[in-house]
């Protein structure tokens, strides 16, 4: 599904981590080849969400932006999405194709590096995309946390791949293309506020928008149970009658996926795993995220081409 699936290339949803990482972590899966399954508690697993889809009030990029009000950019740590590096997750699930119910699993891992994007420091987060163990989608995803802590979305390289060889990256950076910055996850949520527009990359039909299903419910997947748990709907323009609805643990993140409305891919995925990396893993992740960058610049010329390279935070 064009920008709602939870991979690559959907909202990005990205860089969440569990509770346990504010402890010092729960060992590490740089590979993000095994399905193996954090201790906790056990729990239901993602699925049709029960409440009716949001409805999309708006159309366009998201209002507000002002470049000045990020003073500390990639200080991330919004309740609902706080962006550490090294930390990692993995969420498994599946995913129809075709009628077929394929498996499918999900790595983030948020790097060290950073990227300029309009003048604002960004967060670098590196994902990708398993469906029956083959890699499907590599992506680099940039964030930062504005004053209000707000987390707004820059723009997202996602690289698609089809037995093993490239397909296509369908970019969209901030300022170009006319593409714009969008609130990826706001600080703060209340029952019927207005839907916003989570980015906005018209040349690549990117135009998800975002919405408050319901607050303070409880949840439960393999990673544990967790209590005031957010849960916010997602619609695109292209296809307004499908829904993907997140659920967020407060301080934790992005806990659970599931879907409503007429969405053809009916993707559910759980927080089965997470771990804070090593300085010698993260290495290796900033290093396979570099590479990846590299390729961008050789795909996508016209649109990541006019960007400044990442580098390590605190370093020009």
């Amino acid at each position: 599904m064009q920008g709602l699936r939870y991979g690559c290339r959907q909202v990005m949803t990205v860089g969440v981590m569990a509770s346990c990482l504010l402890a010092g972590g729960c060992g590490s899966e740089l590979s993000g080849t095994s399905s193996s399954s954090a201790a906790g508690t056990a729990g239901t697993t993602a699925s049709v969400a029960a409440s009716p889809s949001p409805t999309v009030v708006d159309d366009g990029p998201q209002p507000g932006y002002d470049q000045v009000s990020f003073s500390d950019p990639t200080r991330i740590d919004n309740q609902w999405l706080p962006l550490r590096p090294g930390a990692q997750l993995i969420l498994e699930g599946e995913s129809v194709e075709d009628g077929e119910h394929i498996p499918h699993r999900f790595v983030s891992i948020v790097t060290d590096l950073t990227k300029e994007i309009d003048g604002v420091q960004t967060v670098v987060v590196w994902d990708r995309d398993y469906e029956d163990d083959e890699l499907i989608e590599a992506e680099l995803a940039f964030f930062a946390q504005a004053d209000d802590g707000d987390i707004w979305l820059f723009g997202e390289y996602p690289e698609e791949y089809e037995d093993g060889e490239f397909v296509d990256a369908p970019t969209w950076i901030h300022r170009i293309e006319d593409a714009q910055a969008g609130i990826m996850i706001k600080a703060d949520y209340r029952p019927g506020d207005p839907s916003h527009a989570q980015g906005w990359g018209p040349e690549v039909e990117w135009t998800d928008r975002a919405q408050v299903d319901s607050v303070d419910q409880r949840t439960c997947v393999q990673a544990g149970c967790y209590d005031g748990v957010l849960v916010v709907g997602e619609t695109s323009k292209d296809e307004p009658g499908a829904v993907q609805y997140k659920y967020y643990a407060p301080a934790v993140g992005n806990v659970k996926v599931g879907f409503g409305g007429d969405d053809p891919t009916q993707e559910t995925l759980e927080l089965a795993k997470v771990a804070q990396l090593t300085p010698q893993e993260l290495e290796a992740a900033r290093a396979e995220a570099l590479k990846l960058e590299q390729s961008a610049y050789q795909h996508s010329e016209d649109v990541y081409g006019q960007t400044a390279p990442a580098s390590v935070a605190g370093q020009s």
